[in-house]
């Protein structure tokens, strides 16, 4: 699956500035047309690493209404939250309804890391498939669009990444050993994800897989489905956009 995804997309620097105002005054609209009919919003981003999810998060964010919208970075769980249900620790984040929330990973660790680095159990991980499948429809039944997104390039485009950001004092921070032996896995992951993406695509939260070769393609694609999603929203309620947009 992921061997057949064509990663030459591009776009020009002239197409791109254009595409990505537009589509950020429209994202602008669409939110307060979400706010004002109670529609929460849940953006998924899973990927790759140095993948462009970071880019793309900050170009959907930068043209909202900062009260509107919450970044929810994932990291590891706690020792507390071990103890509890895995899906747990996400409820606390979702948004209000008319909110939007993006989760910078999200609880797909569950058949990614934790089954690949066996911190979760074969049982574990094969039972959550149809469990987060059964969670995100929960939400969809309440009115919140649910939209998954996995940032793919090839794996030699990301040790580019990975030097540049060596090299570049100020992205150094971003690259840790934890992404260098995540790397040296890559061929277990790939299945890994596969698998994800046939299992958890439903028609309520689907997943859209970003082409992210070229950085500017990838935040323009992922713009242009966030407000396809919610234009096609707003006409399953009925509610005119014009006034919106």
């Amino acid at each position: 699956m992921l061997d057949t995804i064509d990663l030459s997309q591009t776009i020009s620097d002239k197409e791109y500035k254009s595409e990505l105002k537009s589509l950020q005054l429209k994202l602008l609209g669409l939110q307060r047309a979400l706010v004002e009919h109670k529609i929460g919003c849940i953006l998924v981003f899973e990927g790759w690493d140095a993948a462009g999810k970071g880019g793309s998060i900050k170009r959907i964010a930068e043209g909202l209404d900062p009260r509107g919208y919450n970044v929810h970075p994932v990291s590891a769980p706690t020792a507390e939250e071990k103890d509890l249900h895995y899906l747990q620790r996400f409820w606390t984040h979702m948004p209000k309804k008319g909110g939007i929330t993006i989760f910078d990973r999200s609880w797909y660790g569950r058949v990614l890391v934790e089954r690949v680095e066996s911190f979760a159990s074969r049982e574990e991980w094969t039972r959550a498939f149809e469990q987060i499948n059964q969670f995100e429809k929960l939400m969809t039944e309440e009115d919140f669009i649910v939209q998954k997104f996995w940032f793919h390039i090839s794996k030699a485009e990301q040790l580019k990444r990975f030097k540049e950001r060596e090299k570049n004092p100020l992205k150094k921070w971003k690259i840790t050993d934890e992404d260098w032996r995540n790397r040296e896995k890559w061929e277990e992951y790939v299945p890994a994800v596969e698998e994800m993406l046939k299992r958890t695509n439903t028609d309520e939260a689907p997943w859209h897989v970003i082409e992210g070769e070229d950085k500017k393609f990838a935040r323009v694609k992922t713009l242009q489905l966030v407000t396809q999603a919610m234009e096609m929203k707003a006409a399953e309620k009925g509610i005119s956009l014009k006034d919106y947009l």
